[in-house]
């Protein structure tokens, strides 16, 4: 049984970051990932990053990824524990069991972080289980990650941030887009995303959504059609492509699943992405010493989720006696001015809708 004060599963941006936060005031941090290297989703960004300058801004996801890494690598009070799956929390006798692969292993954290992540939603239509239809972090992973390209013609589903950086992605790499469709009237993402892919000539089809895809072996073909406001699709608008691709870009889901099991008090809120824990300003879930950070909390940007993980790296090791109470005042109110700003835009109005439903709830179970 190993012991530690804090562990941390995910080591994306929000578990690394608190992974560092925790490590700067000499906690004991076992980061643990399913993945042989730190970085999680960041490992296959090749785009470029927006916000402010000193957070990173223009420079590239994996660039980030490595200079992270590179720095929890080179702390002496993290441990990182790669390949690496969390299979459970069992708060009674405060065990976190891992499958490491030299097998299952229990862990004995202090304190717990969760920085899970998300996992990709897909869409219900004819067709959908053929080779060749992928989620789009499945497409980045095999371009970017492992140079392989997915297909010769790609019919793209979503125009959120993700479908447009993909979109461009594709076509950097010698793949033809058909087309990008999207259900909403209007373009999910940013506009400076959305009118890279329209110089290349690549058409967005706003309200719009996929029909049915076809073929044999794999994907042949597929059917878009119009649909009204209902979400219903217009007979007689359908329109057959010759792709051997369809890439679902069509949002993400909180990976909840192990919080589900701790025992963590969970809500519905379609705003922060659908089922998310309960939390408070410290990032601390209804369970006591588990805290959360990044897209398992609520589905937002990668700065974002970095500014969440240094707060609950920040929670844990003041919880453990390790801050100083006037210093962790000041920092706690940093990291939250900084989750205001990057929150301050029209493209976070949902997040800060949904993000106030969260608090009512607090709210109503503090007074209970």
């Amino acid at each position: 049984m190993k012991k530690t004060e804090v562990a941390i599963v995910g080591a994306g941006p929000a578990g690394i970051c608190a992974a560092l936060e925790a490590a700067s005031y000499g906690v004991e941090v076992t980061l643990i990932d399913r993945g042989e290297a730190p970085g999680g989703q960041l490992v296959k960004q090749t785009h470029k990053f927006f916000g402010w300058h000193e957070k990173s801004a223009g420079t590239r996801g994996i660039i980030i990824a490595q200079d992270l890494a590179k720095k929890a690598k080179e702390d002496p009070n993290i441990y990182f524990l790669g390949s690496t799956e969390a299979l459970g929390y069992y708060q009674d006798d405060g065990v976190l069991l891992v499958e490491t692969p030299d097998g299952i292993k229990g862990i004995k954290p202090e304190r717990l972080v969760i920085a899970a992540g998300a996992s990709e939603k897909m869409l219900l239509f004819p067709g959908n289980d053929l080779p060749g239809v992928y989620g789009a972090g499945a497409v980045q992973t095999l371009m970017n990650v492992y140079g392989v390209r997915p297909g010769q013609n790609v019919l793209m589903i979503g125009s959120g941030n993700i479908g447009l950086i993909v979109s461009y992605q594709l076509v950097q790499a010698g793949v033809h887009v058909e087309a990008v469709v999207e259900g909403l009237p209007q373009i999910g993402g940013y506009a400076v995303h959305a009118s890279k892919i329209r110089r290349l000539g690549i058409p967005i089809l706003t309200r719009h959504s996929i029909k049915e895809a076809y073929g044999g072996r794999y994907v042949e073909g597929a059917v878009i059609w119009e649909i009204d406001d209902n979400w219903q699709g217009i007979p007689g608008t359908e329109q057959d492509l010759k792709v051997d691709v369809v890439c679902l870009a069509v949002g993400l889901s909180p990976l909840c699943e192990f919080l589900w099991q701790a025992g963590a008090e969970m809500s519905y809120i379609p705003a922060l992405g659908g089922f998310v824990p309960i939390y408070d300003e410290n990032m601390e879930t209804t369970l006591k010493g588990v805290y959360v950070a990044g897209d398992v909390a609520s589905i937002e940007e990668a700065s974002t989720a970095m500014a969440e993980g240094y707060l609950a790296g920040l929670a844990a090791a003041h919880s453990l006696g390790k801050v100083p109470e006037d210093e962790f005042k000041s920092k706690k109110q940093a990291y939250a001015t900084e989750l205001e700003q990057l929150r301050a835009g029209p493209t976070s109005e949902k997040i800060v809708s949904g993000l106030s439903v969260l608090r009512e709830q607090i709210g109503k179970r503090v007074s209970l």
